[in-house]
C-alpha cells in the first residue's frame, strides 16, 4: 500500500467517524456510566463492551471516557503546584501560583501523548513510550523533599525573608528545584536502557514499598495542616503579625488555624467522596475525589470562604513560559532528587504492569519488555523536559488503570482525548485561577485522603514480599530510621557545627542533613543497601538426623511434627486408660 493510498484511507476513516451514527455514537450503553447504585435500584447484569487498544470506538464515547480520565488526574496534577507556590513552598504571588497549575495542566497533557504514542527510536531496538493508556502528571514524590530544601533554603538566606521573620516570596529557590530535577532525571534515562530484570532485582518491591509507604505518611502531615487552616505560617498560631488569622489577616472569612469552622470544609470533602465511592455511578466513582472538591467549594462558596479577585485580574488564556523562573542546580538536593527518581522509576514499571494487565494484554515477553523500556524512558525524558518547562518533575499516574478496570475501555482514542481536554483545562486560565482560589481548608480534606492513597499503595507493595526473617529484619532497620525521620524531621539538624565561609562544605553538609531528614530517603538507601548485603537464607533450622548409618537433614518443623504426633499419642493413650478406669468401676458398682 502506498502512503497516498494510506492516507486516503485514513482520511475515509475520520469522515465515517464524524458523519455517521455508528462512527458518532455507536451502540454503548451510555447509561450504564451515569446510573448512581442505589439501593432500591435494579443493578444491570450485562457487563459493558470491552475496547481494546486499537478497537474501532465511537467518538462521543471516547470524548465522554476521556473526560473522566482527566477528571480523576485533575487533583493530582494540580496538588503539588499549589503546595509549592503558598505558604508551606516558596510563598510565590497569586499570579504565579496560577500560571504553575495551567502550566502543569499544558505539560502533563503534552506528555501523557508522547507515553500513549510510543516511538521507535531509530536504528535501535528501543521505544519512547508505552502505547497504551499511561497518563503522567506531576509527581507527589518531590514534595517532601522541596518543602525541606525551601525551609532549608530560607534558614540559609538563599531566599529572602523579612526583617519580622516573613518568607519572602523565592522565584531563585523554584528555579533551583527545577533545575535540578531536569538535571537527576539523566538517571531515569540511563536506567531505563537496563533490562527490566535487573532493575526489578536492585530496587524490588522489599525497597520501593516502604519508601512509597513513607512519601505517602510525610504528605499527610501537610495534608492535615490544610485541612485545619493552612500549612504555612498561620499553622503555628502567632499571637501578633499578619498570620495571626488563616490565610492570612484581611482574607474572605479569616479564622485561626485549626478553628471548627475549617475542620468542617475538609469533613465536608471527605464525606463526599466517601459517598460517591458507596452510592455513585461508575463515573462519579472515579472522580469521586473531584465532586468531594467541588461540593467543598459550593459550601466555602455559600459561606463567604472564597475571594473571586484572582479570577477576575487573571489571563483569559495563558501557555508555557509565560513566567519564567532562574534555573539553577541547587547541591543539597542532588541526592534527595536521585532517590525521587529510583521511586518514580519503579512506580512507572508497576503501573505500566498494571496497565497492560487491566488492557488484557501480555505482561512477560519481549513487547511487554520493550513497553517498560519505553515507558521508563519516557518518565526519565518527561522529567528533563517538565523542569525546562517550568514544572517539578512528573510520573506515570496509577488511577487511571481503574478508570480502565471501571469502564471497560483501554483504547488510545480515549488517551487521546484526555490529553486535549487537559491543554483545554490548563490553556485556560480562569479555570486555573478558580482552582487558586480553593480555600485551605477545602483542599486539606481533598490531600488527606490522595496522599493517604500514596501510603496505602506503598503498603499494597510490601503486602507483596514473603515475610521471611531476613525481609523482616530489613523491613525493621529500613522502617526505623524512616519512621524516626519522618515523625522528628530535625533530629539530625544539629549534627554538623560548621560555620565558616566554604560554601561547597556548607552544601555537603546540607546534603547529607536533608537527606537524613527525610525518612523515605533514608528508609530506602537503608532497604536498597542491606537487599544486596544480606543473604538469602535457608528459613528453617537443618537438624542432622541418622537414620541408619545415612545422615538425613531434617528441619525444625518435621521436629516439631513429631513432637506433636508424640504428644497426642500420649493424650489419647491417657482417654483409654481413663475409659478402662470408668468401665472397670461401673462393673464393681454393678
Amino acid at each position: 500500500m502506498t502512503y497516498k493510498e494510506s492516507f486516503a484511507d485514513r482520511g475515509r476513516a475520520v469522515v465515517k467517524a464524524v458523519t455517521t451514527k455508528d462512527g458518532l455514537i455507536g451502540d454503548y450503553d451510555y447509561a450504564f456510566l451515569f446510573k448512581p447504585n442505589l439501593p432500591f435500584m435494579r443493578k444491570s447484569r450485562r457487563a459493558a463492551p470491552f475496547f481494546g487498544l486499537n478497537d474501532h470506538m465511537p467518538v462521543i464515547l471516547a470524548l465522554v471516557l476521556g473526560f473522566q480520565h482527566a477528571l480523576s488526574m485533575l487533583a493530582g496534577i494540580i496538588t503539588p503546584p499549589i503546595i509549592l507556590s503558598g505558604q508551606g513552598g516558596v510563598n510565590l504571588s497569586a499570579e504565579d501560583a496560577q500560571y504553575l497549575v495551567s502550566t502543569s495542566l499544558i505539560v502533563c497533557g503534552l506528555c501523557s501523548m508522547v507515553q500513549i504514542t510510543r516511538f521507535h527510536v531509530w536504528k535501535s531496538p528501543y521505544y519512547v513510550g508505552t502505547g497504551l493508556i499511561s497518563v503522567v502528571g506531576t509527581s507527589f514524590t518531590v514534595i517532601p523533599i522541596a518543602s525541606g530544601a525551601f525551609a532549608q533554603m530560607y534558614a540559609t538566606g538563599y531566599c529572602p525573608t523579612a526583617a519580622d521573620g516573613t518568607k519572602l516570596p523565592c522565584p531563585r529557590g523554584y528555579g533551583a528545584l527545577i533545575g535540578t530535577g531536569s538535571v537527576c532525571a539523566l538517571l531515569e534515562i540511563a536506567l531505563s536502557f537496563t533490562r527490566p530484570r535487573v532493575l526489578k532485582k536492585i530496587f524490588p518491591p522489599l525497597v520501593t514499598g516502604p519508601t512509597v509507604a513513607l512519601i505517602g505518611i510525610k504528605l499527610i502531615e501537610s495534608g492535615f495542616n490544610n485541612w485545619a487552616g493552612g500549612s504555612g505560617s498561620c499553622a503555628g498560631r502567632p499571637e501578633s503579625g499578619p498570620f495571626t488569622l488563616c490565610p492570612r489577616v484581611g482574607a474572605p472569612h479569616a479564622l485561626p488555624w485549626g478553628s471548627a469552622e475549617f475542620i468542617g470544609l475538609g469533613f465536608s470533602v471527605f464525606v463526599t467522596i466517601i459517598l460517591c465511592e458507596r452510592f455513585g455511578s461508575p463515573i462519579m466513582k472515579s472522580c469521586a475525589v473531584v465532586v468531594g472538591l467541588l461540593v467543598g467549594c459550593i459550601i466555602a462558596g455559600a459561606t463567604g470562604y472564597f475571594s473571586d479577585a484572582g479570577i477576575k485580574t487573571a489571563p483569559v488564556v495563558s501557555f508555557i513560559w509565560v513566567k519564567t523562573f532562574p534555573l539553577s542546580v541547587y547541591g543539597p538536593i542532588v541526592l534527595p532528587l536521585l532517590a525521587v527518581y529510583i521511586v518514580l522509576m519503579m512506580e512507572a514499571i508497576g503501573d505500566i504492569t498494571a496497565t497492560c494487565e487491566v488492557s488484557r494484554l501480555e505482561v512477560e515477553g519481549k513487547l511487554f519488555d520493550s513497553r517498560i523500556q519505553g515507558g521508563v524512558l519516557a518518565d526519565g525524558i518527561n522529567g528533563l523536559l517538565s523542569g525546562l518547562l517550568t514544572i517539578t518533575p512528573l510520573s506515570t499516574f496509577a488511577q487511571n488503570n481503574g478508570v480502565i478496570a471501571l469502564t471497560r475501555c483501554a483504547n488510545r482514542k480515549a488517551g487521546y482525548a484526555c490529553c486535549f481536554f487537559l491543554l483545554i483545562m490548563g490553556i485556560f486560565s480562569k479555570f486555573a485561577a478558580a482552582l487558586v482560589s480553593i480555600p485551605s481548608a477545602v483542599l486539606g480534606g481533598m490531600t488527606t485522603f490522595l496522599f493517604a492513597a500514596v501510603g496505602v499503595s506503598g503498603i499494597r507493595i510490601i503486602s507483596t514480599v514473603p515475610f521471611t526473617r531476613r525481609n523482616r529484619f530489613i523491613l525493621t532497620a529500613a522502617l526505623a530510621l524512616g519512621f524516626g525521620a519522618t515523625l522528628v524531621p530535625d533530629w539530625f539538624k544539629y549534627v554538623f557545627t560548621y560555620s565558616g565561609d566554604n560554601r561547597s562544605l556548607t552544601g555537603f553538609y546540607n546534603a547529607i542533613t536533608l537527606v537524613c531528614e527525610t525518612g523515605f530517603a533514608l528508609a530506602g538507601f537503608m532497604a536498597m543497601f542491606l537487599n544486596l548485603v544480606l543473604k538469602e537464607e535457608i528459613e528453617h533450622e537443618v537438624v542432622d538426623e541418622i537414620q541408619e548409618g545415612v545422615a538425613v537433614a531434617k528441619t525444625a518443623d518435621r521436629n516439631d511434627d513429631e513432637m506433636d504426633r508424640e504428644e497426642w499419642a500420649r493424650i489419647e493413650r491417657g482417654k483409654e486408660d481413663s475409659d478402662l478406669e470408668k468401665g472397670g468401676e461401673g462393673e464393681k458398682s454393678g
